[in-house]
């Protein structure tokens, strides 16, 4: 690692591979309490630090990550809800927000885009290979391989014969 992305990761406050890492490591049974305190404050701090907010609760046992996404521009912004569920690859931009709407949560597929600033509420599937586009607000389910587009949602899916129908 050389001496200039040293000083960019101490700057920002947000080092990726150090933050997924801890987040994992709180909700493995056999680290210590110490030590789980220790990486739940670094996490809080790195969030407080960047205005995020990543659904991190130790209550429920559980992490509502299946593997750390990609953040193209850091935590700046992020809010997810503890109960929300994202699968593995998914990349999601700066100002999103995935939260909670009447006590259900958003789950979202594998392989997922979500832009900046997209909005996504309630108890809504997202499928998988799916693209949010920015600034998009969902509020109803969308399926495998679609592209959602606009701030009133227009769901488009690719078909087999390369025809593009809107929903």
């Amino acid at each position: 690692m050389n001496f200039r992305k040293i000083l960019q990761n101490y700057t920002r406050c947000y080092n990726h591979k150090k933050y997924w890492k801890r987040r994992f490591a709180i909700y493995n049974p056999n680290i210590s309490r110490i030590k789980k305190a220790f990486y739940l404050y670094y996490i809080k701090r790195t969030e407080g630090k960047q205005g995020a907010y990543l659904g991190t609760k130790t209550e429920n046992g559980k992490c509502n990550f299946k593997d750390s996404p990609i953040l193209p521009h850091g935590l700046i912004g992020i809010v997810i809800s503890a109960q929300s569920i994202i699968g593995s690859n998914c990349q999601i931009g700066h100002q999103v927000t995935i939260g909670r709407s009447k006590g259900q949560s958003p789950t979202i597929g594998d392989n997922c885009f979500i832009g900046p600033g997209a909005k996504i509420f309630g108890g809504v599937h997202i499928g998988n290979n799916v693209r949010i586009g920015a600034n998009c607000i969902v509020c109803t389910d969308i399926p495998d391989n679609a592209t959602v587009v606009l701030d009133k949602p227009r769901i488009i899916i690719k078909e087999e014969n390369y025809k593009y129908s809107i929903l």
